[in-house]
């Protein structure tokens, strides 16, 4: 491993000397076989600094949908940059981009443009509380809305220390935010209506919003039980409830709408992030007017100095006119390849006897392995966090840092994302990679 990536292991002894950690986001310390250094991307690849090339499905884990390094994309922002950087004023290419999105998402009647999809939830956050009245806010567990300290709990809480999971406790991620008792957060699991049902019917009367991925996709990609979403919607709506959806993963990605038009069901308030711009540094907080009427009105605080910066939302507007190209014929080709990736890994999973879990969609899906402790019930889907802990994670981190030795990149929680740039030769290769991994993989259980 050494001489493969020996500038990445010198690049990052020479970086924590002064960035804390050697990295600039505590994610990225997950990665495998450690973070790597990279150079350059172009559509699917990647190349890291040592001049290895892998075929990427990180994509900047979501925002590439695209591809890295659009030349439309590219060429918009660039124009741009040339004409000038931030004003500290209005520009034309932000009402044009907000009128796009007014056009394609459901609930959007007003839209503000910030950076990143943890402040666009704050946002949400703040609104539902001054519209509302209320203070406390849903969320379930194993779904992530950001690192900020009103919202960071439970995420991947300790099952020792998280309580029933039909009633799980609120445990703050990190030292340095508010307790449990004192976060003004109440954690429920999701894809369960009766568990939800029965909190409103006690109280409904202190709850501000519902913010919800509405595809469980920080953990591995669970998608809504039918009937689930729009369950949750007449909930709202008869307690008087915000619904958030936080889309700053699915939107753009799973449809032109979101899942909001995937799935048809509308919420009050909804985020926007990573694909709307295919990695431009932009955010969108949307909503129905009775809600961010307030903003408008001056009534409830938002703002930035990087707000709407005019290369970002050039670069979005680039975006959503190749999104919507062709009758959005781009979601039609990363559905069938991302299908192709799926069935070809279940057929080698088959091959070589290894138990998987893979569920998702084309644009993004999920890969585990259920460990031996798992019921035989959970060994074909995850419907919350608690059955997502039946999965196998110190093999699957064997399996990441396999792949990526075979120059595949993948994301060692599991998910998969694709991009319009991936071939049908990106995934034979892919596919090869995995047969070799795998069989490495049986033959090392069989031998223990």
């Amino acid at each position: 491993m050494s001489e493969r990536y020996k500038k990445s292991i010198a690049n990052l002894e020479r970086s924590k000397k002064t960035l804390a950690g050697g990295i600039s986001s505590n994610v990225r310390a997950g990665d495998k076989p450690f973070p790597l250094f990279f150079d350059r991307g172009a559509g699917s690849h990647l190349w890291d600094v040592d001049g290895n090339e892998y075929i990427d499905y990180v994509l900047g884990r979501g925002p590439l949908f695209l591809g890295h390094t659009n030349h439309e994309v590219i060429d918009a922002t660039c124009k741009q940059l040339q004409r000038g950087q931030i004003y500290a004023a209005q520009h034309e290419l932000e009402f044009e981009l907000s009128e796009r999105v007014s056009r394609m998402i459901p609930c959007a009647e007003l839209v503000r443009f910030g950076i990143s999809g943890s402040e666009a939830v704050h946002g949400a956050l703040r609104l539902a509380r001054a519209a509302t009245g209320k203070q406390t806010i849903i969320k379930f567990e194993g779904q992530y809305h950001g690192w900020l300290d009103n919202i960071l709990y439970s995420l991947s809480p300790d099952p020792n220390k998280a309580g029933d999971g039909l009633h799980p406790a609120t445990l703050p991620e990190s030292p340095g935010q508010f307790n449990g008792a004192d976060s003004h957060v109440v954690v429920l699991p999701w894809n369960n209506i009766e568990v939800l049902e029965q909190y409103l019917s006690q109280h409904a009367s202190s709850i501000a919003a519902i913010i919800t991925e509405p595809v469980m996709c920080n953990t591995a990609v669970v998608p809504p039980l039918s009937g689930y979403l729009e369950a949750m919607r007449t909930l709202c709506t008869a307690h008087g409830i915000a619904l958030i959806f936080d889309e700053v993963i699915t939107g753009f990605r799973l449809s032109l709408a979101g899942a909001q038009g995937r799935f048809n069901v509308v919420p009050d308030l909804t985020i926007f992030g990573k694909a709307i711009a295919n990695g431009m540094p932009i955010s969108c907080l949307a909503g129905k007017e009775k809600y961010m009427g307030l903003i408008a009105a001056g009534k409830v605080g938002h703002g930035g100095t990087y707000n709407s910066i005019p290369p970002a939302v050039a670069g979005a507007i680039a975006t959503l006119d190749v999104l919507e190209r062709d009758a959005s014929a781009v979601y039609k080709t990363v559905e069938v390849t991302g299908q192709k990736l799926i069935t070809g890994i279940k057929g080698l999973a088959e091959k070589h006897g290894m138990p998987i879990v893979v569920q998702g969609y084309g644009a993004i899906f999920y890969v585990g392995f259920p460990s031996a402790r798992t019921q035989p019930h959970d060994r074909q889907a995850i419907y919350d966090y608690r059955s997502s802990l039946g999965m196998d994670q110190n093999l699957y981190t064997e399996f990441v840092s396999a792949m990526v030795d075979r120059g595949v990149r993948i994301i060692p929680r599991g998910n998969w994302f694709l991009s319009s740039t991936h071939s049908d030769a990106d995934i034979r290769a892919t596919l090869d990679a995995v047969d070799v991994v795998f069989g490495d993989l049986a033959m090392k259980a069989v031998s223990a």
